[in-house]
């Protein structure tokens, strides 16, 4: 069998996408959720298949990195792609949870009616096709292909390479349950190859591809930013910024900060850079740095005031704080690591992360009212919370559904990406046979006044 080009291959995977962009974009409601609760039905019925496949990707990780000097990676690698039936359980109900959600297609957000008679009315309708780069495992497939569907959108995904058995296994069945309720052949496309050269194919096809989604690291990201010739719809970047006021309550500060940034340090809206009013620092830093560090063994990068007022803290562990470099302020971190830097007031942490976004999130802690809405107002992110975790920036937890990924830009959408975000509006407009006319033509006096300008 000859083995068949990435470029063909991926091309030819997206002509059938577009193909069956419109007769997915006409699908009723009605047979979009019987789908979604088919493939929840098919993903238990074949939790034993499933299972077998994340066993194959296992032993795969376990044979690229065998050396004993590794073995805490591996280790490390084996957990994060381990799948249990408790978590396939977990996938079926997230697309149930899809398939209730309402329907934004078609979805009127706008009337009026014009002198002349016609009615303008603005209606979403799904963007089309949908190009997804993932590294990412079975959630992130789920989500996508589920959002996706429900939304009129077609979607081509290029699976997690560590996931690939297990992803591969699972968007077989979810193609064929989704085919067998009446979704067009091709809606549900999914590039089999774990390849670079596959998913740069995906995002050089502007004649397919309506938009691009990748999920993954800061190098994934980077490549689909500079490289894409589809636009990016969503890229997980930007930092997560907290400030503690000098009117904040210590207490309070210190647990938003240890909630923002420990509960889950590898996420997107964890928190990147602390900055701390100079007024309260020596009281809150001190004990905050202590715990972070010999608590949670969380790395903690200041700047010489934070280091200066550390110096003398007695750690129980072998680590201080280290100091942070320029790029530091505008990492993106994903692991255990914080930023801490001391600010005279509100306008230096305010200029600080105008200087250093994009900003995904942005805290503010504090007991002053007018303190806390002069920061909402004037910081530039995309989510803005007062005395909250930046830990709540996130569809489910804002009430607004599951996101494809969080986005940065000020274009279309910031903030997580959700179900009616994955559309876009059009104008619809009705008529009783009305014609335009043209308008006056202004005499040469008119056109003199109209042209004149202040001497």
């Amino acid at each position: 069998m000859v083995e068949v080009p990435d470029k063909i291959y991926v091309t030819n995977l997206a002509k059938k996408a577009r193909e069956a962009a419109r007769p997915l974009s006409l699908l009723p409601t009605r047979v979009k959720d019987e789908a979604l609760v088919a493939m929840a039905d098919r993903l238990e019925a074949k939790e034993d298949e499933i299972l077998e496949a994340n066993e194959r990707d296992l032993e795969a990780i376990g044979k690229s990195q065998p050396t004993e000097a590794n073995k805490d990676r591996v280790k490390e690698g084996v957990e994060r792609v381990r799948l249990t039936s408790e978590a396939i359980q977990e996938l079926a109900k997230g697309l149930r949870a899809i398939a209730d959600l309402p329907d934004p297609v078609a979805e009127v957000t706008g009337v009026w009616r014009r002198p002349n008679g016609i009615q303008v009315s603005r209606v979403r309708v799904p963007i089309g096709v949908i190009g997804v780069i993932s590294e990412l495992g079975p959630k992130v497939t789920l989500d996508m292909v589920g959002l996706c569907l429900k939304s009129g959108n077609v979607c081509v995904i290029r699976l997690g390479a560590d996931w690939m058995q297990t992803n591969l296994v699972i968007g077989k069945h979810l193609r064929e349950a989704a085919e067998g309720v009446g979704v067009p052949v091709g809606a549900l496309s999914f590039v089999e190859r774990p390849e670079r050269d596959a998913a740069l194919e995906l995002i050089r096809l502007p004649k397919c591809i309506d938009a691009i989604i990748p999920r993954g690291g800061a190098g994934l990201r980077k490549v689909v930013l500079e490289q894409s010739r589809v636009p990016v719809l969503c890229h997980d970047g930007g930092i997560c910024f907290l400030y503690v006021d000098g009117d904040a309550d210590l207490p309070l500060a210190q647990n938003m900060v240890v909630n923002s940034k420990v509960q889950q340090a590898t996420a997107v809206n964890a928190i990147d850079t602390l900055l701390v009013h100079q007024s309260i620092a020596r009281s809150l830093v001190p004990g905050l740095v202590r715990r972070l560090l010999d608590d949670f063994k969380v790395e903690v990068r200041g700047d010489p005031k934070t280091i200066t007022l550390t110096g003398a803290v007695e750690l129980s562990s072998y680590k201080s704080v280290k100091e942070a470099t320029e790029e530091d302020w505008s990492r993106q971190f994903l692991t255990p690591v914080l930023a801490m830097k001391m600010v005279k007031d509100m306008d230096e942490a305010l200029d600080h992360i105008a200087a250093h976004g994009p900003s995904n999130t942005a805290s503010i802690v504090t007991r002053d009212y007018e303190t806390a809405m002069r920061f909402s107002r004037e910081v530039d992110a995309s989510a803005v919370f007062v005395n909250a975790s930046t830990r709540f920036h996130e569809g489910q937890e804002l009430g607004i559904g599951p996101a494809v990924g969080y986005s940065t830009a000020r274009l279309h959408i910031r903030g997580p990406v959700t179900l009616e975000d994955l559309t876009c509006q059009r104008y619809l407009v009705l008529g009783t046979g009305q014609l335009r006319q043209p308008h006056p033509v202004p005499t040469a006096y008119e056109d003199a006044i109209m042209l004149k300008r202040p001497s």
